[in-house]
Parts: structure tokens; C-alpha cells; sequence
């Protein structure tokens, strides 16, 4: 018998550059990032979207999107696991973790992470192929699997792919 099983991978809002002196680490998120990511969270809260877990970066623009997604969908932040190994990695990292990490009780997760590995993982699924998953970007990806062991690059399809921008007032230059 085969579950549906989704992954909704988060790229962290904009983050800011304003004190030079703080490592990657400790940047927090820029006016933009803190006005995208409740909306965002908002967003998925409209469509009705539950999770079982989050999993996020330790990065401060990661957690801060984590929590900002969590208070606008109303999900416990208690259910928030940092997860050290997302920070600075590759596609199929993030694979590995799913993989090897997720517990298969888990129907639906949210895992807030970083580029160039949101874009590349993505990219597994997506047809045509997502130039860039931009700030603060959303794509689910559904997998119909029993177990979170069974994903891989050819079993999953993309649900949605949400950016701040499609919702935002286009600029007429």
C-alpha cells in the first residue's frame, strides 16, 4: 500500500547584510525577510497546510523563518528541529537526511534550509526546471511512498511553488 508523503522545502527569507562583524551564522533577517516570512506562513496556513515537523538550518535567518512560518500556521514551535547538518549543503545531503533521518510516522514536512541546495533539489522534480528558488520560496513535493527511505531523485512530483513576489505589486518601469 503507498502513502503520499510531502516534503515542503522552505528557502529562509532575505537576510540582512547590515553588520559585517557577524558570522554567516548569526545574520538575521533584513525588513524584507521579516515582512515575507509571516506572509508566507500565512500563505500556507490559507491552503490548509499541516505539518508534522519543521526541520531548519541552525542559521538565525533559517530559525527566524522557521518560527515566523510556525506562529502563522499555527504549529507548535516545540516541533521545530534544528538540524545542523542542513546548514552549507548539497542536494543530495538533503536526500541522505530524508532518507535516513525522517521518521516514517511523519506525513508532511517542513524543511527550511539554504541555496543553492533549495533550487538544486528541486530541480530533481520540477519540469521545466526552477531557474532559482528565491527568498523565502516554497516548493512541495509530493512522494508516493511508504517510507521516507524510499524517496528519491525520480519518485516525487512538485505540489506547488510559491515565492513572495507572486504576490507582491509588480513594478512598471
Amino acid at each position: 500500500m503507498q502513502t503520499t508523503k510531502t516534503l515542503i522545502v522552505v528557502r529562509h527569507a532575505k537576510s540582512s547584510w547590515k553588520y559585517p562583524a557577524l558570522s554567516d551564522l548569526e545574520r538575521p533577517l533584513n525588513k524584507r525577510g521579516k515582512r515575507d516570512a509571516p506572509f508566507m506562513g500565512e500563505l500556507m496556513y490559507q491552503k490548509d497546510i499541516k505539518v508534522d515537523v519543521m526541520i531548519s538550518s541552525p542559521a538565525q535567518r533559517t530559525l527566524s523563518t522557521a518560527l515566523a512560518f510556525a506562529e502563522a500556521m499555527q504549529h507548535p514551535t516545540e516541533k521545530i528541529v534544528l538540524a545542523p547538518e542542513i546548514y552549507e549543503v548539497m542536494a543530495d545531503t538533503i536526500l541522505d537526511i530524508i532518507q535516513s533521518r525522517f521518521n516514517d510516522s511523519w506525513q508532511q514536512v517542513m524543511l527550511f534550509g539554504h541555496n543553492y541546495a533549495c533550487t538544486d533539489f528541486a530541480n530533481w522534480y520540477a519540469k521545466p526546471a526552477i531557474d532559482n528558488v528565491p527568498t523565502c520560496g516554497i516548493v512541495a513535493i509530493d512522494y508516493s511512498i511508504e517510507k521516507w527511505s524510499m524517496a528519491d531523485k525520480n519518485n516525487g512530483s512538485i505540489r506547488f511553488f510559491e515565492y513572495p513576489k507572486l504576490y507582491t505589486k509588480k513594478k512598471l518601469y
